[in-house]
C-alpha cells in the first residue's frame, strides 16, 4: 500500500485522532480541553456528514453528537467531569456517529479507570481514595439534587487527585478505532 492510500483512506477518522491527540496533550498540561478545539470539532463534524450524506448525514451526526454528550454529561452535572471532556466526546459523535462514539466511550472508561487506579497506586494513597470513593458514592445515593452534588464536588475539588480525562478519551478512542479496523 502506498503513502497516499494510507493517508487518504478513512481520512476523517485520522483527523479525529489528530484532534484527540492535541486535546489530550493540552488537557495533560492545563487540566482542560479548550473550546477552540471542541466547538469547531463538533461543528465541522456536522458539516462533514451533511456534505457526505445530506440530511441523513446531518441526522446521523446530530444523533452521534447527542450520544457523545449523553455519555459524559451526567458526570459533568455532578462535578465529576470537565465540560471540555463532554464536548470532546460530542465532537467524536459529530464526526463518527453514534455507535462508534458509544464504543469509543466504553473503551475510554476502561482506560480512565486503569489510569486512575495507576495514579492512586503510584502515589500509594489507595486508602484515602477508597474512602473518598465511598463518601462520593454515599452522597450520590443520599443527595438527589444534581446542583447540590455539583456544589459539594466543587468544594472538594482542590483536595482531589484530578485525572485529565482527555487522555483516556484519546487513548480509548484511538484504541477502539484500531480494533474496529477504522485506521
Amino acid at each position: 500500500m502506498d503513502w497516499y492510500t494510507i493517508l487518504v483512506e478513512n481520512w476523517h477518522v485520522k483527523f479525529v485522532c489528530v484532534v484527540l491527540i492535541v486535546a489530550a496533550y493540552i488537557d495533560g498540561k492545563e487540566l482542560r480541553v479548550p473550546n477552540w478545539i471542541t466547538y469547531p470539532m463538533v461543528f465541522s463534524g456536522l458539516v462533514f456528514n451533511t456534505w457526505i450524506a445530506g440530511w441523513s448525514g446531518l441526522g446521523d451526526a446530530t444523533i452521534g453528537m447527542f450520544v457523545g454528550l449523553a455519555c459524559l454529561l451526567p458526570l459533568y452535572a455532578v462535578g465529576g467531569m470537565g465540560a471540555g471532556d463532554v464536548k470532546l466526546m460530542a465532537g467524536i459523535g459529530a464526526w463518527l456517529c453514534a455507535t462508534v462514539t458509544f464504543y469509543a466511550f466504553c473503551v475510554s472508561v476502561v482506560v480512565g479507570a486503569a489510569m486512575a487506579l495507576g495514579m492512586v497506586l503510584y502515589r500509594n494513597s489507595f486508602k484515602k481514595h477508597y474512602a473518598n470513593f465511598v463518601m462520593i458514592f454515599m452522597e450520590w445515593m443520599q443527595v438527589k439534587n444534581p446542583k447540590e452534588l455539583s456544589d459539594i464536588a466543587a468544594e472538594r475539588k482542590p483536595q482531589m487527585l484530578l485525572l485529565p480525562y482527555g487522555i483516556p478519551i484519546c487513548i480509548g478512542s484511538i484504541g477502539y478505532f484500531f480494533y474496529a479496523g477504522m485506521i
